[in-house]
């Protein structure tokens, strides 16, 4: 009795653990579910649970189609008050990268689009990529009581993106340029001893204890003497928001370098030159239009009118491909772009987002060319700027190639 008594006093304690676990379980559950009579809990909420519950069924609870679920079908209405009041509650009982994940599915589900034209709603959002691609497709019908407040959600985007990118790529792109500016009949002050002194152990003099370099190597001044020039040819159509985006801040560090010259043109079914804005990435994003056509041939066909010195230009299309222009022109000036010594580089999205939808048949024809296409994020631009500058292969990421299979 005692040894049974004992056992279970022991599965008590453990009984209660689980329970707890087990209270934990259902109260996540029942949050997910929504508490239709059907989610099988029958856990209730309170308190901040309740609130929380209560801002999740506004967005989250309808069907597929739009149209009010059963039980659960608050819904954010039509006022932009409303929609505020509740983009202050995401903000209270849920983490950064949560709200912007809300904002944009009750930008998707709810159709709140045209309330971002007002200034009481853009006060009240969490800024990130996405909420600024979608305010620059509402740019044209955007009225002037609201663009100042937009421009300052861009800006804050903008801001923060160059911090986190600047340092970065100005300094990989300085030391690729060096390596690119290296002569093999360099200035004294110019030579680079420790590439030299190895350049030429085969000939070092153990009896005199030194070394005879017969070939010098050195450096050019990057920013004196050595200068590359990189064109950004970027596709505005509605689904690269994202890549505007960064191709814009990217265009402005670009710009800032002195050893480097940057082009940046904006496409669609137009092209739009955007290199005398490229001293605020503000004001090239305020000067794309997203949406439209897409017309690769005829932009490519502006860029390659501009290359001066093609071996040393980068040209970087950032493209899905989808072509609506003349495919085998396009491919023709590509080709031609590549044998006069042009670096291309194509990029199918510029960010953060994953594998993005693709011509695929595009994608390989530009890999036969010898020009592979790829999706790239912020983080390695810069290292693929670089190897472009260097010429030297570039750094594509496993499974973000583009072609029949990638």
């Amino acid at each position: 009795m005692t040894d049974e008594a004992g056992s279970g006093s022991e599965y008590g304690e453990g009984a209660g653990v689980t329970d707890g676990g087990a209270a934990e379980r259902l109260r996540r559950w029942r949050l997910v579910l929504g508490g239709d009579a059907a989610d099988g809990t029958g856990h209730g909420l309170s308190g901040q649970d309740a609130a929380m519950d209560q801002t999740l069924s506004a967005l989250y609870g309808r069907d597929d189609k739009g149209r009010a679920g059963r039980d659960r079908s608050a819904g954010l209405g039509a006022s932009a008050p409303s929609v505020a009041r509740w983009l202050g509650d995401v903000r209270t009982y849920f983490p950064a990268s949560v709200v912007q994940v809300m904002q944009r599915d009750a930008i998707d589900r709810l159709g709140l689009s045209t309330l971002l034209l007002e200034p009481e709603m853009l006060e009240a959002v969490e800024a990130d990529v996405h909420l600024v691609g979608t305010l620059l497709s509402l740019n044209k019908a955007m009225p002037e009581t609201t663009r100042e407040t937009a421009r300052a959600v861009v800006r804050k985007v903008v801001d923060d993106l160059e911090k986190r990118l600047a340092s970065r790529t100005r300094a990989t792109l300085t030391g690729a340029l060096d390596r690119s500016a290296r002569v093999s009949r360099p200035r004294h002050h110019d030579i680079d001893w420790n590439r030299t002194i190895a350049a030429n152990l085969k000939h070092y003099l153990p009896e005199h204890g030194t070394v005879v370099p017969e070939r010098l190597v050195g450096y050019g001044r990057a920013a004196r003497s050595v200068r590359k020039d990189v064109v950004l040819c970027i596709d505005q159509s509605g689904s690269m928001a994202a890549s505007v985006v960064y191709a814009s801040v990217f265009g402005a560090v670009l710009a800032s370098m002195r050893s480097l010259t940057t082009r940046l043109v904006a496409f669609d079914t137009s092209v739009v030159d955007l290199t005398d804005q490229l001293d605020d990435p503000v004001d090239v994003l305020f000067g794309t239009q997203l949406g439209g056509g897409t017309d690769i041939n005829r932009a490519l066909a502006y860029c390659q009118a501009r290359i001066t010195r093609p071996a040393d230009t980068v040209v970087v299309l950032i493209s899905d491909l989808y072509e609506g222009g003349i495919r085998q022109e396009m491919l023709k000036r590509v080709a031609a772009m590549k044998a006069s010594g042009v670096q291309f580089v194509a990029l199918l999205a510029l960010s953060d987002e994953g594998a993005p939808a693709y011509d695929r048949e595009h994608a390989a024809a530009l890999a036969a060319l010898g020009a592979p296409a790829f999706a790239c994020t912020p983080d390695l631009f810069p290292e693929v700027m670089a190897a472009a500058i260097e010429k030297r292969p570039l750094p594509i990421p496993d499974g973000a190639r583009g072609g029949p299979g990638g």
